[in-house]
């Protein structure tokens, strides 16, 4: 193991239960990776997390490899509901992207609650072939955008239910952000959500824009009056999210919510080959599937079912952070990487 992953070890609040009970370290890590209360204060980390690495000399030699190519082959993809913004907040669950919004009449709330119901179960049935389901994802999204054009959304609607919403960033995000955007490293964002109520969330919870962050998502068009009419391009599910969706995304912007400028040049992104993922679903590893990488280092975060879930995350991701951590240890690894 190299200096620069125990350097990264050393950060890492990680509680010992859990090490001993899912037995993802030998022994001779135990010690090293374990920190009590008063270390983790004294280092600025915030205490209950717990981070899980099944192969720790795999994860040093990436970061190794990463290093020695230098940041100007990195990139980051990362979610964006559950993994850059908290699972819970205030003890409830937290509102994603999509569910936030409200329209000016309740009864399409409504009409899109129902479908959900109807969709959701589908989406992570087991029985239901990949082709049958991606289908059925275009069913779901199709007709949720319909129902939100039909039921009047506007931008100060958009602004006004995420003034409204508990959508909350993890904590470190911020710092993680800027961190990469001096670096001139780009973050490429993906969602099966809306591109226009992300980067609202962004303006209005971390209040700036970053210039290396880029959504990939699904992206509104409005009238002169500011009402939805349509939306751009081709439609980004849960199940085509990945990094095919930059040929398939309306075209992406120079600077975050940057509308007047599009490129649909992805040459610079496509020639980073190490990719630093981040993401809260087992799905989300496919988000690089279209991106011919050299190194992947990729982070989970395990923020519910944690018990029955934790052996295929630990097998799926190089780090896995338990019970809806803060972006601290991401922090942490990031600087490790040039």
């Amino acid at each position: 193991m190299n200096y620069h992953l125990q350097s990264f070890f050393k950060t890492l609040p990680v509680s010992l239960n859990a090490v001993r009970n899912h037995r993802c370290f030998s022994v001779q890590f135990r010690t090293r990776i374990c920190l009590d209360k008063t270390e983790m204060e004294e280092n600025g980390l915030s205490g209950g997390s717990e981070v899980v690495v099944a192969d720790p000399d795999k994860l040093s030699n990436k970061i190794s490899a990463i290093r020695a190519a230098g940041s100007a082959k990195l990139q980051v993809i990362a979610d964006f509901d559950a993994t850059l913004t908290k699972y819970w907040v205030n003890g409830l669950r937290g509102t994603s992207s999509h569910g936030l919004l409200r329209q000016v009449n309740p009864e399409y709330d409504m009409k899109r609650r129902e479908l959900y119901y109807h969709y959701h179960p589908l989406e992570f049935s087991p029985t239901i072939p990949i082709e049958e389901k991606t289908k059925l994802m275009e069913e779901w999204w199709g007709k949720t955008h319909a129902l939100l054009i039909e039921g009047g959304v506007t931008c100060d609607g958009i602004k006004q239910s995420v003034a409204d919403s508990t959508i909350a960033f993890r904590e470190g995000v911020g710092e993680l952000l800027e961190l990469l955007e001096e670096r001139d490293i780009p973050v490429l964002i993906f969602s099966a959500g809306l591109a226009d109520i992300i980067e609202e969330v962004m303006r209005q919870k971390l209040h700036k824009s970053f210039k290396n962050v880029k959504i990939v998502s699904n992206r509104m068009v409005f009238n002169e009056k500011g009402c939805l009419v349509s939306f751009k391009g081709k439609t980004i599910h849960t199940l085509n999210k990945n990094e095919h969706a930059l040929e398939m995304a309306a075209p992406l912007h120079k600077e975050l919510g940057d509308v007047d400028e599009p490129t649909s040049d992805n040459s610079s992104v496509k020639t980073r080959t190490n990719v630093l993922l981040l993401g809260d679903h087992l799905g989300d590893l496919g988000m690089s599937d279209g991106l011919n990488y050299v190194t992947r280092i990729s982070v989970g975060f395990l923020n519910d079912n944690v018990e029955s879930s934790l052996d295929a995350y630990r097998n799926a991701f190089d780090v896995v952070y338990l019970n809806d951590a803060p972006m601290s240890g991401v922090v942490k690894l990031v600087s490790q990487l040039w």
